[in-house]
Protein backbone atom coordinates (compact mmCIF):
# COMPACT_ATOMS: atom_id res chain seq x y z
CA UNK A 1 0.00 0.00 0.00
CA UNK A 2 1.40 3.28 -0.84
CA UNK A 3 0.89 6.87 0.85
CA UNK A 4 -1.93 4.97 3.16
CA UNK A 5 -4.70 7.86 4.57
CA UNK A 6 -5.39 7.61 8.55
CA UNK A 7 -8.40 5.34 7.43
CA UNK A 8 -6.73 2.89 5.78
CA UNK A 9 -3.13 2.98 8.14
CA UNK A 10 -5.62 1.94 11.22
CA UNK A 11 -7.24 -0.48 9.42
CA UNK A 12 -3.96 -1.98 8.23
CA UNK A 13 -2.66 -2.18 11.69
CA UNK A 14 -6.02 -3.51 13.50
CA UNK A 15 -5.85 -6.23 10.81
CA UNK A 16 -2.18 -6.73 12.21
CA UNK A 17 -3.23 -7.21 15.36
CA UNK A 18 -5.75 -9.39 14.55
CA UNK A 19 -3.50 -11.81 13.07
CA UNK A 20 -1.07 -11.41 16.03
CA UNK A 21 -3.70 -12.68 18.22
CA UNK A 22 -5.71 -15.49 16.43
CA UNK A 23 -2.42 -16.29 14.48
CA UNK A 24 -1.21 -16.52 10.82
CA UNK A 25 -2.97 -19.51 9.97
CA UNK A 26 -6.25 -19.07 11.47
CA UNK A 27 -6.05 -15.40 9.53
CA UNK A 28 -5.65 -16.70 6.53
CA UNK A 29 -8.66 -19.38 6.66
CA UNK A 30 -10.64 -16.46 7.82
CA UNK A 31 -9.54 -14.36 4.88
CA UNK A 32 -7.27 -11.49 6.74
CA UNK A 33 -3.92 -12.33 5.39
CA UNK A 34 -4.23 -12.40 1.92
CA UNK A 35 -3.87 -8.87 1.06
CA UNK A 36 -0.27 -9.02 1.97
CA UNK A 37 0.34 -12.60 0.81
CA UNK A 38 -0.55 -11.02 -2.00
CA UNK A 39 -3.41 -14.13 -2.62
CA UNK A 40 -6.64 -14.06 -4.05
CA UNK A 41 -8.54 -12.98 -1.49
CA UNK A 42 -11.30 -16.27 -2.24
CA UNK A 43 -8.20 -18.45 -1.78
CA UNK A 44 -6.88 -19.97 1.09
CA UNK A 45 -2.74 -18.89 0.96
CA UNK A 46 -0.32 -19.99 3.68
CA UNK A 47 2.70 -17.18 3.53
CA UNK A 48 5.98 -18.54 3.15
CA UNK A 49 4.81 -22.13 2.90
CA UNK A 50 2.78 -20.78 -0.52
CA UNK A 51 5.34 -22.33 -3.39
CA UNK A 52 5.89 -25.58 -1.86
CA UNK A 53 2.06 -26.21 -1.16
CA UNK A 54 1.27 -24.74 -4.34
CA UNK A 55 3.47 -27.24 -5.86
CA UNK A 56 2.13 -30.47 -4.31
CA UNK A 57 -1.36 -29.50 -6.24
CA UNK A 58 0.03 -27.89 -9.59
CA UNK A 59 2.57 -30.53 -10.50
CA UNK A 60 2.28 -33.63 -12.02
CA UNK A 61 3.77 -36.97 -9.67
CA UNK A 62 6.18 -38.36 -12.35
CA UNK A 63 7.85 -34.62 -12.47
CA UNK A 64 7.24 -34.01 -8.80
CA UNK A 65 9.61 -36.73 -6.79
CA UNK A 66 12.72 -35.76 -9.07
CA UNK A 67 11.91 -31.82 -7.98
CA UNK A 68 11.79 -33.11 -4.17
CA UNK A 69 14.36 -34.92 -3.75
CA UNK A 70 16.85 -32.35 -5.87
CA UNK A 71 15.18 -29.99 -3.13
CA UNK A 72 16.07 -32.20 -0.08
CA UNK A 73 19.69 -32.62 -1.50
CA UNK A 74 19.62 -28.77 -1.12
CA UNK A 75 18.44 -28.36 2.14
CA UNK A 76 15.03 -28.76 2.56
CA UNK A 77 14.07 -31.20 5.28
CA UNK A 78 11.42 -33.53 5.50
CA UNK A 79 9.40 -31.74 7.83
CA UNK A 80 8.32 -28.50 5.59
CA UNK A 81 7.64 -31.62 2.89
CA UNK A 82 5.13 -33.16 4.87
CA UNK A 83 3.66 -29.88 5.89
CA UNK A 84 3.44 -28.63 2.95
CA UNK A 85 1.86 -31.93 1.90
CA UNK A 86 -0.22 -31.74 4.45
CA UNK A 87 -1.74 -27.95 3.58
CA UNK A 88 -1.66 -28.73 -0.04
CA UNK A 89 -4.00 -31.78 1.12
CA UNK A 90 -6.37 -29.85 3.26
CA UNK A 91 -6.69 -26.93 0.48
CA UNK A 92 -7.84 -29.21 -2.21
CA UNK A 93 -9.95 -32.21 -0.56
CA UNK A 94 -11.25 -30.15 2.78
CA UNK A 95 -12.02 -34.43 4.21
CA UNK A 96 -14.27 -34.91 1.47
CA UNK A 97 -12.32 -37.14 -0.62
CA UNK A 98 -11.67 -41.02 0.62
CA UNK A 99 -8.49 -41.32 -1.52
CA UNK A 100 -7.63 -37.66 -0.38
CA UNK A 101 -7.96 -37.96 3.71
CA UNK A 102 -6.75 -41.32 3.51
CA UNK A 103 -3.38 -39.70 2.05
CA UNK A 104 -3.67 -37.08 4.54
CA UNK A 105 -4.38 -39.38 7.50
CA UNK A 106 -0.87 -41.23 6.19
CA UNK A 107 1.11 -38.10 6.55
CA UNK A 108 2.26 -37.96 10.31
CA UNK A 109 2.84 -41.98 10.41
CA UNK A 110 4.96 -41.71 6.86
CA UNK A 111 6.96 -38.84 9.08
CA UNK A 112 7.52 -40.94 11.88
CA UNK A 113 8.47 -44.64 10.14
CA UNK A 114 11.04 -42.17 7.98
CA UNK A 115 12.47 -41.36 11.77
CA UNK A 116 12.87 -45.70 12.09
CA UNK A 117 15.30 -45.83 9.13
CA UNK A 118 18.90 -44.89 8.06
CA UNK A 119 19.42 -41.54 7.24
CA UNK A 120 19.63 -41.98 3.21
CA UNK A 121 16.48 -43.86 3.31
CA UNK A 122 14.43 -41.47 5.51
CA UNK A 123 12.90 -39.90 2.33
CA UNK A 124 11.05 -43.26 1.07
CA UNK A 125 8.07 -43.67 2.94
CA UNK A 126 7.43 -39.56 2.71
CA UNK A 127 7.80 -39.45 -0.88
CA UNK A 128 5.81 -42.75 -1.32
CA UNK A 129 2.85 -40.69 0.63
CA UNK A 130 3.24 -37.41 -1.66
CA UNK A 131 3.24 -39.53 -4.60
CA UNK A 132 -0.32 -40.43 -3.33
CA UNK A 133 -0.87 -37.35 -2.45
CA UNK A 134 -0.11 -35.40 -5.77
CA UNK A 135 -1.68 -38.07 -7.93
CA UNK A 136 -4.83 -37.81 -6.51
CA UNK A 137 -4.80 -34.05 -6.63
CA UNK A 138 -4.31 -34.07 -10.11
CA UNK A 139 -6.80 -36.89 -10.35
CA UNK A 140 -9.55 -34.57 -8.91
CA UNK A 141 -8.73 -31.28 -10.87
CA UNK A 142 -5.85 -29.43 -8.87
CA UNK A 143 -6.44 -26.24 -8.09
CA UNK A 144 -10.19 -25.66 -9.79
CA UNK A 145 -11.80 -27.58 -7.29
CA UNK A 146 -10.39 -26.87 -4.08
CA UNK A 147 -12.99 -27.35 -0.98
CA UNK A 148 -11.48 -24.70 1.61
CA UNK A 149 -11.62 -21.33 1.22
CA UNK A 150 -11.59 -18.69 3.24
CA UNK A 151 -14.51 -18.64 6.38
CA UNK A 152 -15.83 -15.60 7.98
CA UNK A 153 -16.42 -16.51 11.60
CA UNK A 154 -19.71 -17.23 12.93
CA UNK A 155 -21.12 -15.63 16.19
CA UNK A 156 -21.25 -17.81 18.87
CA UNK A 157 -24.94 -17.98 20.17
CA UNK A 158 -25.12 -17.13 24.13
CA UNK A 159 -25.60 -19.22 26.41
CA UNK A 160 -24.96 -22.12 24.35
CA UNK A 161 -22.21 -24.34 24.55
CA UNK A 162 -19.63 -24.34 21.74
CA UNK A 163 -20.23 -27.99 20.47
CA UNK A 164 -23.80 -27.81 20.93
CA UNK A 165 -23.93 -24.81 18.48
CA UNK A 166 -21.67 -26.89 15.95
CA UNK A 167 -23.79 -30.24 16.61
CA UNK A 168 -26.93 -28.68 15.58
CA UNK A 169 -24.93 -26.94 12.77
CA UNK A 170 -23.61 -30.89 11.37
CA UNK A 171 -26.89 -32.70 12.50
CA UNK A 172 -28.73 -30.19 10.15
CA UNK A 173 -26.17 -30.80 7.61
CA UNK A 174 -25.61 -27.04 7.00
CA UNK A 175 -21.97 -26.60 6.00
CA UNK A 176 -21.62 -23.06 6.12
CA UNK A 177 -22.52 -22.75 9.62
CA UNK A 178 -20.67 -25.24 10.95
CA UNK A 179 -17.68 -23.45 8.99
CA UNK A 180 -18.61 -20.14 10.35
CA UNK A 181 -19.13 -21.73 13.99
CA UNK A 182 -15.83 -23.85 14.28
CA UNK A 183 -14.00 -20.78 12.95
CA UNK A 184 -15.21 -18.67 15.62
CA UNK A 185 -14.59 -21.83 18.22
CA UNK A 186 -10.77 -21.87 16.85
CA UNK A 187 -10.21 -18.08 17.48
CA UNK A 188 -10.31 -18.98 21.00
CA UNK A 189 -7.58 -21.24 20.96
CA UNK A 190 -6.66 -24.63 19.32
CA UNK A 191 -7.22 -26.79 22.28
CA UNK A 192 -10.83 -25.40 23.14
CA UNK A 193 -11.80 -25.87 19.40
CA UNK A 194 -10.29 -29.49 19.70
CA UNK A 195 -12.51 -30.34 22.36
CA UNK A 196 -15.62 -28.61 21.67
CA UNK A 197 -15.00 -30.52 18.09
CA UNK A 198 -14.59 -33.79 20.05
CA UNK A 199 -17.96 -33.81 21.40
CA UNK A 200 -19.39 -33.63 17.69
CA UNK A 201 -17.30 -36.58 16.71
CA UNK A 202 -18.42 -38.74 19.19
CA UNK A 203 -22.34 -38.15 17.81
CA UNK A 204 -21.41 -40.83 15.11
CA UNK A 205 -18.87 -43.78 15.71
CA UNK A 206 -17.77 -44.68 12.16
CA UNK A 207 -13.87 -45.02 12.11
CA UNK A 208 -12.85 -41.84 9.45
CA UNK A 209 -14.88 -39.50 11.23
CA UNK A 210 -13.18 -40.72 14.26
CA UNK A 211 -9.54 -41.07 13.11
CA UNK A 212 -9.57 -37.80 10.94
CA UNK A 213 -9.30 -35.33 13.78
CA UNK A 214 -6.57 -37.08 15.45
CA UNK A 215 -4.33 -38.10 12.67
CA UNK A 216 -4.99 -33.76 11.77
CA UNK A 217 -3.89 -33.30 15.44
CA UNK A 218 -1.51 -35.18 15.29
CA UNK A 219 -0.08 -33.20 12.21
CA UNK A 220 0.27 -30.14 14.29
CA UNK A 221 3.70 -30.13 15.25
CA UNK A 222 4.58 -30.99 11.91
CA UNK A 223 2.25 -28.04 10.27
CA UNK A 224 2.37 -25.86 13.69
CA UNK A 225 -0.12 -25.31 15.22
CA UNK A 226 -0.54 -21.76 13.79
CA UNK A 227 -2.46 -23.82 10.71
CA UNK A 228 -4.61 -25.76 13.35
CA UNK A 229 -7.80 -24.87 11.85
CA UNK A 230 -7.29 -25.54 8.54
CA UNK A 231 -6.74 -29.15 9.80
CA UNK A 232 -9.01 -29.16 11.73
CA UNK A 233 -12.21 -27.97 9.93
CA UNK A 234 -11.63 -30.96 7.40
CA UNK A 235 -13.36 -32.98 10.30
CA UNK A 236 -16.19 -30.75 10.47
CA UNK A 237 -17.00 -30.82 6.94
CA UNK A 238 -16.33 -34.71 6.74
CA UNK A 239 -19.05 -34.59 9.82
CA UNK A 240 -21.11 -33.19 7.93
CA UNK A 241 -21.09 -34.98 4.49
CA UNK A 242 -21.22 -38.00 7.01
CA UNK A 243 -24.39 -37.33 8.89
CA UNK A 244 -26.55 -39.22 6.57
CA UNK A 245 -29.40 -41.71 7.60
CA UNK A 246 -27.37 -45.06 7.36
CA UNK A 247 -24.65 -43.86 9.42
CA UNK A 248 -26.92 -41.81 12.11
CA UNK A 249 -29.22 -45.04 12.85
CA UNK A 250 -26.35 -47.28 12.79
CA UNK A 251 -24.77 -45.28 15.89
CA UNK A 252 -27.93 -43.70 17.40
CA UNK A 253 -27.56 -46.12 20.35
CA UNK A 254 -23.67 -44.28 21.31
CA UNK A 255 -25.58 -40.83 20.96
CA UNK A 256 -27.85 -41.58 24.07
CA UNK A 257 -25.36 -44.05 26.27
CA UNK A 258 -23.12 -41.49 26.94
CA UNK A 259 -24.74 -38.89 28.80
CA UNK A 260 -26.37 -41.50 30.35
CA UNK A 261 -23.21 -43.15 32.01
CA UNK A 262 -21.50 -39.88 32.74
CA UNK A 263 -24.23 -38.84 34.59
CA UNK A 264 -24.86 -42.18 36.09
CA UNK A 265 -21.02 -42.69 37.09
CA UNK A 266 -20.73 -39.19 38.00
CA UNK A 267 -17.92 -38.75 35.33
CA UNK A 268 -15.52 -36.93 35.55
CA UNK A 269 -14.89 -37.72 38.95
CA UNK A 270 -13.43 -34.25 41.23
CA UNK A 271 -9.70 -36.00 42.48
CA UNK A 272 -9.74 -38.54 39.59
CA UNK A 273 -6.36 -37.34 38.93
CA UNK A 274 -4.96 -39.05 42.46
CA UNK A 275 -3.57 -42.11 42.57
CA UNK A 276 -4.59 -44.73 40.43
CA UNK A 277 -6.18 -48.15 41.41
CA UNK A 278 -3.32 -51.09 40.36
CA UNK A 279 -4.57 -52.96 37.12
CA UNK A 280 -3.00 -56.11 37.44
CA UNK A 281 -2.03 -58.03 34.01
CA UNK A 282 -5.07 -60.44 35.12
CA UNK A 283 -7.14 -57.16 35.42
CA UNK A 284 -6.29 -55.82 32.27
CA UNK A 285 -6.78 -59.48 30.55
CA UNK A 286 -10.31 -59.66 32.60
CA UNK A 287 -11.34 -56.16 31.39
CA UNK A 288 -10.24 -56.59 27.49
CA UNK A 289 -12.24 -60.02 27.00
CA UNK A 290 -15.32 -58.68 29.10
CA UNK A 291 -15.29 -55.28 26.54
CA UNK A 292 -14.40 -57.77 23.38
CA UNK A 293 -17.69 -60.29 23.82
CA UNK A 294 -20.11 -57.40 25.34
CA UNK A 295 -22.76 -55.51 23.63
CA UNK A 296 -21.61 -52.40 22.55
CA UNK A 297 -23.85 -50.66 25.16
CA UNK A 298 -22.60 -53.38 27.58
CA UNK A 299 -18.96 -52.48 26.73
CA UNK A 300 -19.56 -48.54 27.50
CA UNK A 301 -20.94 -49.32 30.96
CA UNK A 302 -17.86 -51.77 32.10
CA UNK A 303 -15.08 -48.63 30.97
CA UNK A 304 -16.98 -45.99 32.67
CA UNK A 305 -17.63 -48.65 35.81
CA UNK A 306 -13.66 -49.09 35.79
CA UNK A 307 -13.27 -44.91 35.74
CA UNK A 308 -15.40 -44.42 38.33
CA UNK A 309 -13.71 -47.34 40.18
CA UNK A 310 -10.40 -45.47 40.23
CA UNK A 311 -8.33 -47.64 37.67
CA UNK A 312 -6.21 -45.05 34.96
CA UNK A 313 -7.30 -43.91 31.91
CA UNK A 314 -4.03 -45.83 30.49
CA UNK A 315 -5.16 -48.88 32.27
CA UNK A 316 -8.65 -48.71 30.25
CA UNK A 317 -7.58 -47.27 27.13
CA UNK A 318 -4.54 -50.69 27.31
CA UNK A 319 -7.64 -52.90 27.31
CA UNK A 320 -10.04 -51.73 24.82
CA UNK A 321 -7.03 -51.54 22.58
CA UNK A 322 -6.44 -55.23 23.41
CA UNK A 323 -10.10 -56.16 22.31
CA UNK A 324 -9.80 -54.32 19.18
CA UNK A 325 -6.86 -56.40 18.53
CA UNK A 326 -8.80 -59.78 18.83
CA UNK A 327 -10.79 -58.38 15.58
CA UNK A 328 -7.71 -58.69 13.76
CA UNK A 329 -6.51 -61.75 15.30
CA UNK A 330 -10.11 -63.67 14.71
CA UNK A 331 -10.52 -62.39 11.42
CA UNK A 332 -11.35 -65.04 8.83
CA UNK A 333 -10.64 -62.16 5.96
CA UNK A 334 -12.27 -60.53 3.44
CA UNK A 335 -15.49 -62.62 2.13
CA UNK A 336 -15.31 -63.17 -1.00
CA UNK A 337 -18.15 -61.11 -2.72
CA UNK A 338 -16.30 -57.85 -0.99
CA UNK A 339 -12.93 -58.85 -2.64
CA UNK A 340 -11.39 -56.62 -4.62
CA UNK A 341 -8.18 -56.59 -6.96
CA UNK A 342 -5.74 -55.53 -4.32
CA UNK A 343 -7.92 -57.07 -1.50
CA UNK A 344 -8.61 -60.74 -2.67
CA UNK A 345 -10.63 -62.63 -0.63
CA UNK A 346 -9.01 -63.81 2.67
CA UNK A 347 -7.23 -60.72 3.37
CA UNK A 348 -7.21 -58.37 6.21
CA UNK A 349 -5.31 -55.28 5.40
CA UNK A 350 -6.73 -52.01 4.02
CA UNK A 351 -10.31 -51.27 5.18
CA UNK A 352 -10.69 -54.66 7.58
CA UNK A 353 -12.76 -54.41 10.33
CA UNK A 354 -9.81 -55.10 12.61
CA UNK A 355 -7.66 -52.65 11.01
CA UNK A 356 -10.32 -49.94 11.51
CA UNK A 357 -11.12 -50.85 14.72
CA UNK A 358 -7.06 -50.72 16.48
CA UNK A 359 -7.11 -47.21 14.53
CA UNK A 360 -10.39 -46.07 15.95
CA UNK A 361 -8.95 -47.68 19.38
CA UNK A 362 -5.52 -45.66 19.36
CA UNK A 363 -7.14 -42.23 18.19
CA UNK A 364 -9.21 -42.51 21.39
CA UNK A 365 -6.56 -43.38 23.74
CA UNK A 366 -4.72 -40.34 21.95
CA UNK A 367 -7.38 -37.85 21.55
CA UNK A 368 -8.20 -38.97 25.16
CA UNK A 369 -4.81 -37.44 26.78
CA UNK A 370 -5.01 -34.16 25.38
CA UNK A 371 -8.75 -33.92 25.98
CA UNK A 372 -10.56 -32.22 28.79
CA UNK A 373 -11.42 -33.90 31.84
CA UNK A 374 -14.96 -34.78 30.72
CA UNK A 375 -14.38 -35.68 26.92
CA UNK A 376 -11.02 -37.55 28.08
CA UNK A 377 -13.57 -40.00 29.94
CA UNK A 378 -15.73 -39.59 26.89
CA UNK A 379 -13.52 -40.99 24.70
CA UNK A 380 -12.86 -44.17 26.28
CA UNK A 381 -15.81 -44.78 26.64
CA UNK A 382 -17.27 -44.47 23.32
CA UNK A 383 -14.14 -46.36 22.34
CA UNK A 384 -15.41 -49.48 23.98
CA UNK A 385 -19.19 -49.00 22.48
CA UNK A 386 -17.32 -48.57 19.35
CA UNK A 387 -14.94 -52.09 19.48
CA UNK A 388 -17.79 -54.12 20.23
CA UNK A 389 -19.99 -52.65 17.74
CA UNK A 390 -17.21 -53.33 14.81
CA UNK A 391 -17.69 -57.38 16.30
CA UNK A 392 -20.76 -57.07 14.91
CA UNK A 393 -19.92 -56.65 11.41
CA UNK A 394 -22.04 -59.26 9.30
CA UNK A 395 -20.44 -62.32 8.15
CA UNK A 396 -17.83 -63.67 10.62
CA UNK A 397 -18.65 -64.67 14.06
CA UNK A 398 -15.37 -63.33 16.04
CA UNK A 399 -15.94 -64.94 19.32
CA UNK A 400 -16.43 -68.18 17.47
CA UNK A 401 -12.33 -67.65 15.74
CA UNK A 402 -9.44 -69.07 17.51
CA UNK A 403 -6.59 -66.34 17.74
CA UNK A 404 -3.94 -65.89 15.55
CA UNK A 405 -1.42 -67.84 15.73
CA UNK A 406 -3.61 -70.58 15.63
CA UNK A 407 -2.47 -73.98 16.13
CA UNK A 408 -1.97 -75.04 12.77
CA UNK A 409 0.23 -72.73 12.15
CA UNK A 410 2.52 -72.87 15.60
CA UNK A 411 3.32 -76.57 14.64
CA UNK A 412 4.99 -75.14 11.63
CA UNK A 413 7.38 -73.57 13.53
CA UNK A 414 10.40 -76.28 14.15
CA UNK A 415 13.15 -73.99 15.51
CA UNK A 416 13.41 -71.41 18.57
CA UNK A 417 16.52 -69.75 16.71
CA UNK A 418 15.74 -65.86 16.37
CA UNK A 419 17.70 -65.65 13.13
CA UNK A 420 15.79 -68.15 11.84
CA UNK A 421 12.62 -67.14 13.14
CA UNK A 422 12.84 -63.56 11.27
CA UNK A 423 13.56 -65.65 8.01
CA UNK A 424 10.55 -67.42 8.64
CA UNK A 425 8.33 -64.67 8.82
CA UNK A 426 10.04 -62.92 6.35
CA UNK A 427 9.47 -65.91 3.50
CA UNK A 428 5.64 -66.08 4.68
CA UNK A 429 4.99 -62.36 4.48
CA UNK A 430 6.64 -63.12 1.04
CA UNK A 431 4.42 -65.62 0.27
CA UNK A 432 1.32 -64.05 2.05
CA UNK A 433 1.16 -66.44 4.23
CA UNK A 434 -1.20 -64.75 7.32
CA UNK A 435 -0.66 -67.64 9.26
CA UNK A 436 2.97 -68.70 9.45
CA UNK A 437 3.71 -64.93 9.96
CA UNK A 438 1.57 -64.87 12.60
CA UNK A 439 3.44 -67.75 14.36
CA UNK A 440 6.84 -66.71 13.46
CA UNK A 441 6.56 -63.45 14.76
CA UNK A 442 4.70 -64.85 17.75
CA UNK A 443 7.87 -67.61 18.45
CA UNK A 444 10.31 -64.85 18.01
CA UNK A 445 8.80 -62.86 21.13
CA UNK A 446 9.07 -65.67 23.42
CA UNK A 447 12.76 -65.65 22.95
CA UNK A 448 12.85 -62.88 24.91
CA UNK A 449 15.33 -60.84 21.93
CA UNK A 450 14.71 -57.21 20.99
CA UNK A 451 11.42 -56.41 19.03
CA UNK A 452 12.97 -53.54 16.87
CA UNK A 453 14.18 -56.20 14.49
CA UNK A 454 10.60 -57.34 13.71
CA UNK A 455 9.76 -53.76 13.57
CA UNK A 456 12.57 -53.47 11.46
CA UNK A 457 11.38 -56.45 8.36
CA UNK A 458 7.48 -54.90 8.88
CA UNK A 459 8.60 -51.67 8.35
CA UNK A 460 9.94 -52.28 4.96
CA UNK A 461 6.71 -53.66 3.60
CA UNK A 462 4.70 -51.32 5.49
CA UNK A 463 6.85 -48.87 3.06
CA UNK A 464 7.16 -50.74 -0.34
CA UNK A 465 3.79 -52.28 -0.53
CA UNK A 466 0.74 -49.86 -1.25
CA UNK A 467 -1.44 -51.33 1.33
CA UNK A 468 -4.63 -50.33 0.26
CA UNK A 469 -4.18 -46.91 1.76
CA UNK A 470 -3.65 -47.95 5.70
CA UNK A 471 -0.39 -49.30 5.89
CA UNK A 472 1.71 -46.52 7.24
CA UNK A 473 -1.26 -45.34 9.87
CA UNK A 474 -1.05 -48.94 10.94
CA UNK A 475 1.93 -49.56 11.59
CA UNK A 476 2.06 -46.64 13.67
CA UNK A 477 -1.06 -47.91 15.46
CA UNK A 478 1.03 -50.76 16.16
CA UNK A 479 4.18 -49.07 17.31
CA UNK A 480 2.79 -46.60 19.67
CA UNK A 481 0.31 -49.54 21.31
CA UNK A 482 2.98 -52.10 21.51
CA UNK A 483 5.17 -49.32 23.66
CA UNK A 484 1.75 -48.79 25.72
CA UNK A 485 0.89 -52.34 26.66
CA UNK A 486 2.27 -54.29 29.30
CA UNK A 487 5.25 -57.43 28.96
CA UNK A 488 2.48 -60.28 28.84
CA UNK A 489 0.26 -58.90 25.88
CA UNK A 490 2.03 -55.98 24.13
CA UNK A 491 3.17 -58.90 21.54
CA UNK A 492 -0.13 -59.59 20.32
CA UNK A 493 -0.25 -56.16 18.01
CA UNK A 494 3.40 -57.12 16.58
CA UNK A 495 1.18 -60.88 15.48
CA UNK A 496 -1.59 -59.04 14.33
CA UNK A 497 0.93 -56.83 12.21
CA UNK A 498 2.65 -59.49 11.22
CA UNK A 499 -0.62 -61.05 9.32
CA UNK A 500 -1.75 -57.81 8.15
CA UNK A 501 1.70 -57.13 6.58
CA UNK A 502 1.25 -60.63 4.83
CA UNK A 503 -1.70 -59.94 3.89
CA UNK A 504 -0.90 -57.00 1.53
CA UNK A 505 2.55 -58.37 0.11
CA UNK A 506 2.53 -57.94 -3.51
CA UNK A 507 0.67 -54.77 -4.45
CA UNK A 508 3.53 -52.43 -5.12
CA UNK A 509 2.90 -48.83 -3.95
CA UNK A 510 3.17 -46.33 -7.09
CA UNK A 511 5.74 -44.27 -6.79
CA UNK A 512 7.79 -46.58 -4.09
CA UNK A 513 10.54 -47.85 -6.99
CA UNK A 514 10.81 -44.02 -8.44
CA UNK A 515 11.80 -42.65 -4.93
CA UNK A 516 14.22 -45.64 -4.68
CA UNK A 517 15.76 -44.88 -7.78
CA UNK A 518 16.43 -41.12 -7.30
CA UNK A 519 17.51 -41.30 -3.65
CA UNK A 520 19.77 -44.64 -4.99
CA UNK A 521 19.29 -46.26 -1.48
Amino acid sequence: MTNPNRREFCAEVGKGMLIASVGAGLAADLGLGTAWAGDDPKTLGFGKMEPLVSLMQETAPDKLLPILVKRLRGGLDLQQLVAAAALANARTFGGEDYIGFHTMMALAPAFHMARELPKDDQPLPILKVLYRNTNRIQQTGGRKNEVLHPVEAGKLPEGTKGSAALREAVRRKDADRAERTFAALAAQSPDDAFNELIEVVGDCLEVHRVVLPYRAWALLPVVGREHAHTMLRQSVRYCVKNEVPGYTQRFSDARTVLPKLLERYKLPRAGIGGKPREATDAWVEKTSQAIFKASPNDAAEIVAAALADGFSADAVAEAISLAANQLVLRDNGRLARWAQPNKPAGSVHGDSIGVHACDSANAWRNMSRVANPRNAAACLILSAWQVANDRKVPGTDFLAQEPYPRAEARERIKSDDPAKLLKEAEDAIRNRDQALASAAVAAYGKTGRPARPVFDLLLRSAISEDGALHAEKYYRTVSEEFALTRPAFRWRQLIALARVTASAHGYAAPGYAEARKLLQT
